[in-house]
């Protein structure tokens, strides 16, 4: 229960509502238990008539000051004719049903619409969350599990913040009053009435151990489930295209099969909970009945056929409250088992975060990289080794090397996404941890390598990169990136809906989309992550020529595996194995005929060949 404790701030936030809730609980309850008391009333009142209609001399001793104050006073009010007494306790009860009924509806509209509340609190704190944190985390959680989390396990902790809590406090109140009229009216009936229940308590303590352990298997593989689901969604051409529909398939089944027979598990063991409650509550309305009969039949003080119905009733209000016990400590279970995944990305600090004393700095665009060294945590691989390079205001660089070779990982430090273990980067002499994170990614922009497009409109996801921004300037972004006349051949032009993560569209359209919402951002720095890859040659040199216009005062930092020979760089920083091999213009560099030399002699060739 200790998991659950991290909602407390919840029921304290609409704590109004809660309170309300349980004073409500009561007052449904308090009339209900009055139900009891007027049947009890009417039955003696019958069988009164009945004997004294057929000349018996029997006189019913039974004393109604064990009944509630306003039970008392209604009884008093009656004149002495069976008949209106029936009559008007009739219409009596049916009025207390009634009001019973609209204190229930009152109690739903609090607790179950806190509990609404609290879901929607939770799901926007975990989303939240999910954004703070690095994205390390990310590379070693699948999305399927983070889905499932803020989704499935939200939704079983809200079954324990609405239902669970409601029949608890109702099962509480029902119990209460039970309890204290019944012993008011009869000790021995209610102790004989009441004895299956250390049996009960028993039976609920040993099935929930079982149960939270079964809910906690269920939950991490409905996680394996769904993230099996959403890989092969998003990866379906993949699979299509190695015709290994077969194979995914079967895999997903097995992951199925292990879901359903631990489901099914479970239902087996609440299909046996269930019926043993029923059976319990049914074991002592027999008991009650067979020994108040017996007190009734000898004559015992107090004994009447009105307290056996006045007890069978309330047994009979006991039997849903106390069989909703296990369904209660079930959900709760479960909660338990959901809340504890939550916390477990909850209570994850993101290690990349911002310093108490970071600062708003406006960057004019110089930057420091000073023996920077990096190694990724999750894999071990040694990406940057003692990296040092320094870029003044407006310069362009260009970062060239193999695959592998740590050009991306550059990128990735730049932007903050992971810091260095050793070494420094500075922004106008500034640490980049001393910062602000969004004030430092808000002035830079970056094309990933790997292109990501939302499931929105071609406008939209350009003004992604500002979105405040006027249609003229996405439509001077689409022209920089020589994308605005194929935007404008699509029916709906800027309007035109891309499919999940752009599947619509080419390779090469996505890249301009995606190198366009950086240019509408209209930044100081900008970072390309061999953002052209997927580019012909033609529209490849349309990009740089208006890159060419638009970065003449900005710090520029393009990384490749491609040299731009039109593209005038300042700075042309070649990496292999995470180290600077060799750094200068590309006249110097094709001077000392070394590892640039080499590439850009196997590009020329390789253009020749293609041409």
């Amino acid at each position: 229960m200790t998991q659950l404790s991290t909602l407390n701030k919840y029921f304290w936030k609409y704590r109004w509502l809660f309170f309300l809730g349980i004073l409500f609980v009561i007052l449904t309850n308090y009339f209900r238990i009055l139900s009891p008391q007027l049947t009890g009333y009417v039955v003696n009142t019958v069988i009164h008539s009945i004997d004294a209609g057929k000349g018996s001399t029997a006189t019913y001793n039974q004393s109604y000051s064990n009944y509630d104050l306003i039970v008392r006073k209604i009884i008093e009010n009656f004149n002495d004719h069976p008949g209106n007494k029936i009559l008007f306790t009739g219409l009596i009860l049916i009025l207390v049903a009634v009001i019973s009924g609209f204190f229930m509806f009152l109690m739903r509209q609090t607790i179950i619409v806190m509990s609404r509340h609290i879901e929607y609190d939770q799901k926007n704190e975990i989303f939240k969350h999910y954004q703070k944190l690095d994205t390390a985390f990310y590379k070693t959680h699948s999305t399927g599990d983070l889905m499932n989390r803020i989704a499935e396990d939200v939704s079983r902790v809200r079954m324990y913040t609405g239902p669970a809590i409601m029949y608890f406090i109702n099962l509480a109140a029902v119990i209460g009053f039970s309890l204290y009229f019944m012993i008011r009216s009869d000790v021995k009936l209610t102790l004989v009435a009441l004895c299956p229940l250390p049996i009960l308590a028993f039976t609920i303590y040993f099935v929930n151990t079982i149960i939270n352990k079964k809910s906690e298997r269920i939950q991490s593989l409905l996680s394996d489930l769904t993230t099996n689901a959403q890989e092969s969604y998003s990866g379906i051409r993949v699979i299509k295209s190695f015709v290994q529909e077969k194979a995914m398939l079967g895999f997903f089944k097995n992951n199925s099969e292990s879901y359903r027979s631990n489901a099914l598990s479970l239902a087996k063991t609440e299909a046996i909970y269930f019926p043993s409650m029923a059976l319990l509550i049914g074991l002592s309305t027999l008991i009650t009945i067979m020994v108040g009969g017996l007190d009734v039949v000898q004559h015992a003080p107090g004994a009447t056929v009105g307290k056996i119905a006045e007890f069978v009733m309330y047994i009979q209000m006991l039997t849903f409250p106390v069989s909703a016990i296990g369904w209660t400590a079930s959900m709760t279970q479960r909660a338990v088992a959901s809340q504890k995944r939550i916390n477990e990305f909850l209570l994850s600090a993101p290690t990349i975060k911002n310093e108490p004393d970071a600062v708003d700095a406006i960057l004019a665009g110089n930057i420091t990289i000073q023996n920077a060294d990096f190694t990724y945590p999750h894999t071990g691989i040694h990406a940057i080794k003692d990296f040092s390079l320094t870029i003044g205001k407006g310069e362009k660089i260009a970062v060239v090397g193999k695959t592998g070779s740590g050009k991306s990982t550059l990128a990735q430090l730049l932007l903050r996404m992971y810091d260095v273990q050793n070494g420094m980067i500075l922004y106008d002499g500034i640490p980049v941890h001393k910062i602000d994170l969004a004030h430092l990614r808000s002035q830079i922009s970056y094309v990933p390598q790997d292109v990501f497009l939302f499931s929105e409109t071609i406008g939209n996801n350009i003004r992604f990169g500002k979105n405040d921004a006027r249609e003229e300037e996405v439509a001077t972004a689409a022209r920089q990136a020589s994308i605005y006349n194929e935007i404008n051949s699509f029916a709906q032009g800027f309007e035109t809906i891309v499919g999940e993560r752009g599947v619509t569209l080419s390779g090469g359209q996505k890249q301009r989309i995606s190198i366009a919402r950086a240019l509408v951002k209209n930044p100081q720095i900008v970072i390309f992550d061999d953002c052209l890859s997927a580019v012909d040659g033609k529209t490849e040199k349309e990009i740089i020529s208006s890159l060419y216009q638009y970065l003449q005062d900005k710090t520029a930092i393009i990384i490749t595996h491609r040299i731009f020979s039109l593209f005038s760089f300042d700075k042309i920083v070649v990496m292999d194995e995470g180290k600077v091999m060799e750094m200068g213009t590309h006249e110097s560099l094709m001077a000392k005929k070394g590892m640039y030399a080499d590439m850009f002699a196997r590009q020329q060739e390789q253009e020749k060949k293609s041409g």
